[in-house]
């Protein structure tokens, strides 16, 4: 009988999304967000996502950086969709050793990430896991986005070239832990060069610049040379060591100059770096590397 660690992350959502009803929407299981239509030329953006302690974080981890990433992560989300972040549900299923300390401490990290991020806590759930079992940390949040300013990864086309912002790689230094969402990056794209298609970078650009190509249908061509690497990374480590949290997207060739030429006069902190290009279906070439759930 086969197991999730025979088949994997994505193909365990594939068959799972065929086996109950789905919402009607612009967007669904597959993207970055669910996106639903509210009216007035805004869409809803729905989003949940989870940390679970040796998995996400370790044990020594300080509690108020877990908290900022448990929302930073989800936020990243939002920005990959080109939305903005509203409201958010926190559920802890904590054990009941946990020291009072790390939870408080753990909630001023969240409330530090939604303070710098205009975002508001509207409720959640507590609950307690068996002895010996791992914390869990679950998120639920919406957001918003304007219908013209909607990015999906399944848009992008031949011919456009492949861009990321920051550094790739280093994860494990900590960089996991102290990451800033680029959502006001992604603001300014949207309303000044509008990227074709774009998704963040959670599992690595070695799993979702794949995922991206394939949402897209279409191959793609990655120079490993233009890689913009982390102080102290190699390629492969860039490729494959995933929850950089930066955005990768997808734009017409012919606007690539204008925007390289623009983006350091409004960012001039954070490079943006074109990495490759989109190629006709089944040309091109594959990429390993990057986070797998179940391996």
């Amino acid at each position: 009988m086969k197991t999730l660690r025979d088949i994997g992350e994505d193909a365990l959502i594939e068959r799972l999304i065929k086996l109950v009803p789905q919402a009607s929407g612009a967007a669904g299981p597959g993207d970055d967000c669910a996106v639903m239509d509210s009216g007035n030329g805004w869409l809803q953006l729905l989003k949940t996502d989870a940390l679970v302690e040796n998995i996400h974080y370790l044990p020594q981890a300080a509690p108020r950086a877990v908290g900022w990433k448990s929302i930073a992560r989800v936020i990243s989300d939002f920005a990959a969709m080109g939305g903005m972040p509203e409201h958010f549900l926190v559920t802890l299923a904590l054990p009941p050793t946990l020291e009072i300390s790390w939870v408080e401490d753990f909630y001023k990290g969240i409330g530090d990430c939604l303070e710098t991020f205009g975002a508001t806590l509207a409720g959640g759930e507590t609950s307690s896991v068996p002895a010996g079992s791992s914390a869990v940390i679950s998120i639920a949040a919406t957001g918003s986005v304007r219908k013209e300013h909607l990015i999906l990864r399944s848009t992008g086309k031949p011919g456009q070239t492949i861009l990321v912002t920051g550094t790739l790689g280093g994860s494990i230094t900590g960089k996991h832990l102290d990451f800033t969402p680029r959502i006001n990056e992604a603001a300014w794209l949207v309303r000044h060069f509008k990227p074709s298609a774009m998704m963040d970078l959670s599992d690595g650009l070695g799993k979702d610049l794949p995922r991206l190509a394939a949402a897209s249908q279409v191959g793609f061509i990655l120079d490993e040379k233009a890689l913009p690497l982390s102080s102290g990374c190699t390629p492969a480590q860039a490729i494959g060591d995933g929850e950089d949290f930066e955005l990768l997207l997808t734009m017409e060739a012919k606007r690539v100059s204008a925007l390289l030429e623009a983006w350091p006069t409004v960012f001039p902190d954070l490079p943006l770096t074109p990495i490759g290009h989109l190629v006709a279906p089944g040309e091109g070439q594959s990429l390993q590397g990057g986070w797998e759930h179940f391996s």
